[in-house]
Parts: C-alpha cells; sequence; structure tokens
C-alpha cells in the first residue's frame, strides 16, 4: 500500500549499490511487489539515481534510490559514479549486490563503513549460480560478513532482506520528534505563522504541516494565528501558551509580545534540532560577529525553488548579513543536493531547515564541515543570533 501523503524526507532512505547488470533493479520489485524500477539483461539500463517511495510491510514509508552500476566505464560513468556517492549521504541503510570476488565492492563497503551506514550484503541471482555455497563464502572471506543469499528472479530470500532491514534500523530512526522535550499531552501550544510569498494562497508549508501533526499526535492543545492578529489572540486565551513556535523572521516581533512565562523557538530552530546537530548550530553562530567584509559564507539551501522576491536563504539572510558585516561580504549560495565537497574557502556555513532532506543528509553535511574545521549554523539559529535573542529561545 502506497501512502503518497508521506513527505520523502520522513521516509527510511535505502540506497541499492552493485556493478551493472548485477540485479539492483529487480530487487527492487521484488521487494515492493510491482514493477517498480525498469529491468532490462542491457547493461547500464539504470543511468542515474532513480528513487522511488513505498510503503514496505513490517518495515514502513521507505523511500528507494536505485543507482547505476558502480563499475560503469562509459563515458559518462565518472558523472554516474559521482552522483551515486551523493546518493549514498542520504542513505539511512544501504543493499550491495555482491561479486564473490569483491573486487569493485570493497572500495564502496569502505566508503560506507566510514560514513557509518548499515550495510547489507546480498548475493543475487541463486538460481543461475554454478556454486552458491562457495561464492557466498568468498564474499565473507574478503568482507567478514556473511551475504543474504537470494533470487529476485524467483523472490528467494526475499523477506530475509526485509528481516535484515529491520535489524539494522538506525537506533534514532523513530526516535526523532520535531518538539522534542519542550511539550507535552495537553500544553497548549499556539502557532504563529507568517502567511507570506513562501506560504501561497491555501497551503502551509512542510514544517508547519508535520509540526501541526506531531502536536496534535502528542495531544497537545494547538491554536494558530497570524502575525499581526498575535495580540489579540493571545488576549483571547484563559492562559499563557507554554510554547510559541513561529517563523524565525519574525522572532524579535513575537518575543516582544510574548507572555514572559511562555517558551519561544520557531519552525526552523525546531528542525534544526530534528534533522542536525543543534548543539554544533548554536557552537557555531557567534562566528557571525566575528566575520569580516573579507569573510566567505556558504548558504545552503534543500529546496530548488524558483528565488521570490523576499526569499529568506537568497534574499533576507544576506541582506542581514550584510547590514550587520559590511556590503562586500562574500556570499555563495547553492541548493538541492549541490554543496561543495571542498569548504575549505568558507568561514561558515549557514544550512536551511532542511524540511526537504533526511536527517542523515543533513547529518553527512555536518560532518563534511566538522572534519574541514569550518563552523556551520542554521537559518533560525543565525537569524536568532543577529536578533539577539539566541539565549532567549527554546530548542
Amino acid at each position: 500500500m502506497k501512502h503518497p501523503a508521506t513527505p520523502h524526507a520522513n521516509r527510511l532512505h535505502i540506497v541499492l549499490l552493485g556493478r551493472t547488470n548485477s540485479g539492483k533493479s529487480s530487487l527492487i520489485n521484488a521487494l515492493t511487489k510491482q514493477d517498480t524500477a525498469l529491468v532490462s539483461d542491457k547493461p547500464g539500463t539504470t543511468t542515474d539515481p532513480v528513487t522511488k517511495a513505498m510503503e514496505i510491510h513490517g518495515i514502513g514509508p521507505c523511500l528507494f534510490i536505485d543507482t547505476p552500476g558502480f563499475d560503469d566505464n562509459s563515458e559518462l560513468g565518472t558523472l554516474r559514479i559521482q552522483r551515486t556517492q551523493k546518493a549514498i549521504e542520504r542513505a539511512d541503510i544501504a543493499l550491495m549486490l555482491c561479486q564473490p570476488d569483491m573486487i569493485e565492492e570493497a572500495t564502496w563497503l569502505k566508503l560506507l563503513q566510514e560514513k557509518k551506514i548499515p550495510t547489507i550484503l546480498i548475493l543475487n541471482k541463486a538460481d543461475i549460480r554454478d556454486n552458491v555455497a562457495r561464492d557466498a563464502q568468498m564474499i565473507e572471506k574478503k568482507s567478514s560478513e556473511s551475504p543474504i543469499i537470494i533470487s529476485a528472479l524467483t523472490n528467494d530470500g526475499i523477506e530475509s532482506i526485509r528481516n535484515a532491514i529491520l535489524s539494522r534500523l538506525p537506533e534514532d530512526f523513530d526516535a526523532q520528534s520535531i518538539t522534542r522535550n519542550l511539550v507535552g499531552e495537553e500544553d497548549l501550544v499556539l502557532l504563529v505563522m507568517p502567511q507570506d510569498l513562501q506560504a501561497p494562497k491555501g497551503r502551509l508549508i512542510l514544517p508547519q504541516v508535520q509540526t501541526i501533526r506531531e502536536l496534535l499526535d502528542k495531544k497537545c492543545l494547538v491554536m494558530s494565528c497570524t502575525t499581526d492578529k498575535l495580540s489579540a489572540t493571545l488576549k483571547t486565551l484563559a492562559y499563557s501558551p507554554k510554547l510559541i513556535i513561529t517563523d524565525s523572521q519574525v522572532f524579535n516581533a513575537v518575543y516582544e509580545q510574548k507572555p514572559a512565562d511562555s517558551l519561544l523557538t520557531s519552525f526552523s530552530v525546531l528542525f534544526a534540532a530534528y534533522k542536525g546537530d543543534i548543539d554544533y548550530y548554536v557552537q557555531s553562530a557567534p562566528i557571525i560577529g566575528q566575520l569580516t567584509e573579507e569573510s566567505r559564507v556558504l548558504i545552503a539551501e534543500a529546496c530548488t525553488h524558483v528565488p521570490l522576491n523576499e526569499d529568506i536563504g537568497r534574499v533576507k539572510l544576506p541582506r542581514l548579513l550584510r547590514q550587520k558585516i559590511g556590503e562586500k561580504l562574500h556570499i555563495d549560495i547553492t541548493t538541492g543536493n549541490d554543496f561543495p565537497k571542498d569548504l575549505s574557502s568558507y568561514d561558515l556555513i549557514i544550512q536551511c531547515g532542511a524540511c526537504m532532506f533526511n536527517r542523515k543528509h543533513v547529518l553527512s553535511r555536518i560532518e563534511q564541515a566538522k572534519e574541514q574545521h569550518i563552523p556551520m549554523t542554521n537559518y533560525g539559529i543565525a537569524l536568532a543570533y543577529l536578533g539577539g535573542i539566541l539565549d532567549k529561545i527554546s530548542f
């Protein structure tokens, strides 16, 4: 059964790796019990990472990432391998289809281990192999792990893969909470939601929707208003909200009006903790005060939408930074999956709330920044620092 309403960012990301024509697409079809991926005997049928959102019984909402063969020696092979490497950065679990010699697989297995991605080794095409036991022993000898023996064609062994996925789920996969321990059952939560160009008429943006859903699941009492109606809303309440959640862009306006005993945070700050490393974000924010006009800042957006007149990442945040530091401050902006490998030229990275990325993807970026000793924060934390209220918000 499909669950198309589940955002891709909230699904378990499963990447399939293997040599050309090793049966990755056939395995996806076997796992999903339908013709999800294109299957062909012709090598190189899958030319770029292809994603498919599915619901797998016993596992839940998943996003399968079918990658090109990592032994691709065609003209576009290098580019395809680079895209496969990017796909790995957002993988929660990897399924690697192995050949007995493990010549190609060894390098990729090492990469997966370095990135701490749980990996399940698979020996496919058991129905046509001359000596399955020998092939499995060869893989185990070279990897120190027994592969799961399957035939994607006959469905033999497929259930074992499902069980292996369940046993390798990241420890915190289902434990993450947007609002963490800030609120509990029957706590009153007020959402102050500006309806600007980024929230088209008739729609709420994804972080707002996800936060409301979680609050309802927690049995909180949820009320919402727009920024201009905050004062009127507060006057109608019999008591102060336990928590007020707003847009980071109006932090100061809301802070000035909020009851003294109400906690304050923003959707971006909540998602900074939900998707990333909130401690590193907060630790890095004061670097903003040390920047000069000779500094370089990278603003990383997960979305690839057409820029809006008052876009937060492309317009508002750069304007606030230059107002504080100077007009000559150099700012680069990346969107979607684009993110430089070499970050050494930057003095600070500012990541968006990343509602379109899964947690693994964001953490891989943070780890990359840490390895290169580059401070990294996010939109909400940066705006709170620029507004002088970082020590007054909750996360």
